[in-house]
């Protein structure tokens, strides 16, 4: 469980984050949604801990981020993964080097313990048979499904997504939702992932928060979402065929029930 609280960020005279209060729930997708501008990666990077807040409270589990001694920020940063927009990848490193980088940084394990863990990791993702292949050789669904191995090879309680979808095509993207969503549920980890896809947010939004100028303007979850009249949110996701078919046939069913 990540929770904040009112949480405010300026840079000079802008107001970039105006109070944001939520709670990114233990075991559940939780998406940060909203148009370029909004806040989202802002957000996501106070919450790293990588940009410091001007006001608020930012708490993991019990600690809070800002009262943790610099070992706790140390442990802190071992316990999250980090999938980027561009998978971000090592071009000079093969597939399995990759996914052993963060573990070679951050632990003295046995090197024999880092190679399993690695193709454990590899392996949960399906990339079959590609250990020693080098990100050249890789489409674009198999390089975030390397950017997913590396951000789970430690084993985090938490793991961040920054437009894990972004240059994937609608099928890739729905197969790279799921498996983030299974393995959020299989390690019970607290998923925050940052998106304007609305496929994503159909598939797996279990918890929504919509951000607008720097505001947090509603929060709910993929159904609510559906049902909801706040005026910001319609008017951005209106613009999403995939919404204007969904919500046709929900609220379809509705009537007839």
């Amino acid at each position: 469980m990540i929770k904040i609280e009112n949480i405010l960020k300026s840079f000079g005279d802008s107001i970039i984050l105006k109070k944001i209060s939520t709670i990114f729930e233990k075991g559940k997708t939780n998406l940060i949604i909203g148009q370029s501008g909004s806040g989202k990666t802002v957000l996501i990077k106070c919450i790293l801990g990588l940009i410091k807040i001007d006001q608020g409270k930012i708490q993991f589990e019990k600690s809070f981020l800002y009262s943790m001694g610099q070992k706790e920020r140390a442990k802190l940063r071992q316990d999250i993964g980090m999938v980027f927009q561009g998978s971000a990848l090592f071009d000079s490193m093969t597939v399995e080097e990759n996914v052993i980088f963060p573990m070679k940084m951050f632990t003295n394990k046995p090197k024999d313990e880092i190679v399993e863990r690695a193709n454990i990791a590899i392996r949960r993702v399906n990339l079959i048979n590609s250990n020693n292949k080098l990100p050249s050789e890789l489409s674009g669904g198999m390089k975030k499904r390397v950017a997913i191995a590396r951000a789970i090879v430690m084993n985090p309680k938490y793991l961040f997504c920054d437009e894990p979808n972004s240059g994937l095509d609608p099928k890739t993207s729905i197969i790279i939702d799921n498996l983030i969503q299974e393995i959020t549920k299989e390690y019970n980890i607290t998923t925050v992932i940052n998106s304007h896809d609305m496929n994503s947010v159909m598939e797996i939004g279990e918890k929504i928060i919509f951000l607008e100028n720097g505001s947090k303007k509603w929060e709910g979850t993929n159904k609510e979402i559906f049902k909801t009249e706040n005026q910001s949110v319609t008017k951005f996701v209106y613009s999403s065929e995939l919404y204007k078919k969904i919500r046709k046939v929900y609220l379809n069913e509705q009537d007839n029930n």
